[in-house]
């Protein structure tokens, strides 16, 4: 028999007070982004190990060598306190470096991590308004990933595979979208709209050609999930597209435009426009959406450089 270990630690939630900001972020046309001070950093970590060393403990019991999982997510705890990345790969890479250093049996890692996204609150200054430097507000709703696979290569750390991403966009637009001229059977139900309202839910993700630009030790390197945001929405807004295909492929080769030190961007898609409950018949415009019932159409892209 063969075996494939891993096991680790998941939801490990940690806020950082005044962390390194993130500075001098290179500028693209579609965003206002160029940094953030990091006065709440807030990320959900995970820890995956892997190797043969653990074997034992699987077929015999033997726990000589199993860290256990509340230790590594104290090890975590105690490592986010002097973390000193601004970006949320570099944390992942600080602290799986330093598993990699006080485990030395641990021989493969992987290193997950989500934003857990706190917004400065706008509150009254000087006769008008000002973003607050001492209160926050929870954001429920986009937020970047990130994942790093480590292992040892001759004393050092490699990094052997990595994805960052921002995840949970949800976007409606009223107008300037289209589904039409497609395959139709016998099967074939829906309506051609040469005009239609368009509710996307989308996950984006990247690669670097060179993965120490994810790091963000380098900032005008650094592809930021804010950034990634605001030009998938202002390609939306912008672009008439065809299908939810088309708009995705409009978004992929603008980033890859954007950000030359990218290798790949992915996409996972889906449509989620709501039903409709009511119309107007004075005004085709004026309608009352509910919410929309399942199953749901997944749309799927990788757009790699040659």
């Amino acid at each position: 028999m063969s075996y494939e270990i891993r096991y680790g630690k998941a939801e490990v939630a940690v806020y950082r007070t005044h962390a390194s900001p993130l500075r001098h972020v290179a500028a693209i046309p579609e965003s206002p982004f160029t940094g953030r001070d990091n006065a709440l950093f807030g990320i959900e970590l995970e820890i995956v190990v892997r190797g043969e060393q653990f074997l034992p403990a699987y077929t015999q019991g033997d726990n000589r060598r199993v860290v256990a999982t509340d230790t590594m997510k104290n090890f975590i705890v105690e490592r986010a306190l002097g973390c000193q990345a601004a970006a949320l790969e570099g944390w992942l890479y600080e602290i799986g470096c330093a598993f990699l250093a006080e485990y030395p049996h641990m021989e493969r890692i992987s290193m997950l991590g989500r934003e857990l996204p706190y917004a400065a609150a706008i509150v009254p200054e000087a006769g008008g308004f000002n973003l607050s430097d001492r209160l926050f507000s929870a954001e429920r709703g986009e937020h970047s990933t990130a994942r790093l696979d480590l292992e040892r290569d001759d004393g050092a750390v490699r990094i052997t595979d990595h994805e960052s991403g921002r995840r949970g966009l949800r976007l409606v637009k009223l107008t300037g979208s289209a589904f039409a001229d497609f395959a139709r059977d016998e099967h074939t139900t829906l309506p051609e709209r040469r005009d239609r309202p368009l509710h996307v839910w989308c996950d984006i993700g990247w690669r670097y050609a060179d993965v120490g630009g994810a790091l963000g030790a380098q900032p005008a390197a650094y592809v930021p999930g804010e950034q990634v945001s605001d030009l998938a929405a202002s390609v939306f807004h912008e672009f008439v597209s065809l299908s939810i295909q088309h708009l995705v492929h409009e978004i992929g080769t603008r980033m890859l435009e954007r950000f030359p030190q990218l290798a790949e961007v992915s996409f996972e898609a889906q449509n989620r426009l709501w039903d409709t409950g009511a119309e107007s018949e004075a005004d085709g415009r004026v309608k009352v959406y509910v919410e929309p019932r399942p199953p749901f159409g997944r749309i799927g892209l990788v757009i790699r450089r040659d």
